[in-house]
């Protein structure tokens, strides 16, 4: 495998096609924040603001100024997206909406802890970009509130009736594995410690489960496996995106246990998600193999193959286990085959089980400018590691 010439692959594709791409396109010149509603050729097609995904265009455009170079309109960019959020994305108490209109008013109610954890990282790295106090004070302030809804991030919006069958899911211990080391500087030692304990317990010997061999996405209170529909539900992409962030905390925190352990779990989760018929990773599968009740199950998504690259990648560069390696050529030509696009900018987001593409867009409500961008960075930056 020619390192050097996929490591210019991934940085061609991120610094000349994509970060163009959401300069360009996404931009709202006159009320601020960003559009993520775009057709194939960037058009925009619907003026609503999601904020985690203004958080994230946020967080990745800080995050390439502060990591790769200081260009000024990837800063200007990423401030004029924060003010709008500081401005417009929450109650005045840091409770971060779901959705907002495009001049900034409020659509959708603060119930879902992700607008929480994207306005953290985004606030977070853009404090490191500026030296801006106020924009870390947000994202430590916002962090401790993600904290304090660990047992019920619904809060008051939980559909769940009262006394009703309660389960815990896997999403929130997996991404606060990543924003802990997102936010590390802002952080005292102590509670950094403490935070990264409790979400390695919470991934390795609660979620994972070694009877399987794999990590499930919701368990009862109790910490036992349920037989429902959600107790049952297994999403490959986020065991396989989790991995990488151990591999960080391993290598941070000088573990090679963890990093073993994470690349074991990454390589049993790409070889139970994959389609042995067409090829990629499914959505979502059910651990007893019975049928999913999410009509797109079986549809291959970009953030799944994206972050598996990154895992796979990764766990090469950390262990060298071979297997990584040929997992990431299969995983890298099933990626670059299907979902980008040869005409315009950015990448496909939705395809069927075959491989065609669903949808056009190149973004909407649930994809922004996050796990493209993203991907082509860590990926770029580990090859150019291992030439």
């Amino acid at each position: 495998m020619d390192f050097k010439k996929l490591a210019e692959q991934y940085k061609s594709e991120l610094l000349d096609k994509v970060m163009p791409f959401w300069i360009e396109k996404s931009q709202d010149k006159e009320f601020g924040g960003y559009f993520t509603c775009l057709n194939r050729d960037g058009s925009v097609y619907d003026t609503d603001k999601f904020i985690w995904l203004q958080g994230r265009e946020v967080w990745m455009l800080s995050k390439l100024y502060n990591e790769v170079e200081k260009r000024p309109e990837w800063l200007e960019a990423a401030i004029q997206g924060a003010e709008f959020l500081k401005k417009h994305g929450h109650d005045g108490n840091l409770n971060w909406y779901f959705a907002l209109d495009r001049e900034g008013h409020p659509l959708v109610e603060p119930y879902n802890i992700f607008s929480y954890t994207f306005a953290t990282i985004a606030f977070g790295q853009l404090s490191i970009a500026t030296g801006n106090a106020e924009y870390a004070d947000i994202a430590k302030r916002t962090f401790d509130i993600v904290l304090s809804k660990v047992d019920n991030p619904k809060g008051k919006w939980n559909k769940a009736a009262p006394g009703a069958r309660s389960l815990k899911t896997f999403d929130l211990p997996m991404i606060l594995c990543n924003v802990a080391l997102e936010i590390e500087p802002l952080l005292e030692p102590d509670f950094l410690q403490q935070t990264i304990d409790t979400v390695l317990h919470e991934v390795l010997d609660v979620f994972y489960r070694p009877e399987l061999g794999l990590i499930v996405e919701a368990l009862g209170k109790d910490g036992q496996l349920v037989d429902c529909f959600d107790g049952r539900k297994l999403n490959p992409g986020h065991a396989i995106e989790s991995c990488w962030f151990i591999m960080d905390l391993g290598k941070r925190l000088g573990r090679q246990d963890l990093i073993e352990k994470a690349v074991e779990i990454c390589l049993k989760e790409v070889e139970y998600g994959w389609d042995k018929e067409y090829d990629g990773i499914f959505y979502f599968m059910d651990r007893l193999g019975h049928p999913r009740h999410e009509l797109e199950w079986d549809q291959k998504l970009w953030w799944v193959h994206l972050e598996t690259l990154i895992s796979l990648i990764k766990g090469y560069q950390l262990t060298r286990n071979p297997k990584c390696l040929e997992w990431f050529e299969r995983v890298h030509n099933y990626t670059w085959t299907h979902f980008t696009d040869p005409e315009y900018p950015e990448w496909y987001g939705y395809l069927n089980r075959q491989g065609e593409v669903l949808l056009p867009l190149k973004g909407g409500k649930w994809k922004g400018c996050f796990h493209v961008p993203r991907a082509l960075f860590n990926v770029w930056r580990i090859l150019e590691t291992l030439e």
